[in-house]
């Protein structure tokens, strides 16, 4: 049994659309890197200077500050809504997203070109 799948398994790791899929997988995590870069190194800074001089990433809704640790009680950590990086991620979905529609637009047309 354990030889069955074994045997299986080296059949689906070779096949190209597992070795495509890895490739994209790895292109992908490459593509998420450029693109949190763009977001927060190009697009954030120049936003948050025309709103007054914010950096996104720091906008936050403190519900309880820190507290230190005392001889009577131990340290409490910072308790906040990180509206900033939920803005950053939105802003990086919209890219992602627009990117791909754009990828599959050029594919298809080409694939369209094709078989014209």
């Amino acid at each position: 049994m354990l030889r069955k799948f074994a045997d299986d398994f080296r059949a689906f790791a070779v096949k190209g659309n597992a070795i495509d899929m890895a490739i994209g997988i790895v292109i992908g995590a490459a593509f998420n890197k450029i693109i949190n870069s763009i977001v927060s190194d190009l697009m954030m800074p120049p936003l948050g200077l025309l709103i007054g001089g914010v950096d996104f990433k720091n906008l936050q809704l403190v519900l309880q500050a820190a507290k230190p640790a005392t001889d009577a009680a131990p340290a409490v950590a910072e308790v906040a809504i990180r509206y900033g990086m939920f803005l950053n991620s939105i802003v990086e979905f919209l890219i992602v997203g627009l990117s791909a529609f754009i990828a599959v637009r050029v594919m298809s047309r080409v694939m369209q070109a094709r078989s014209a």
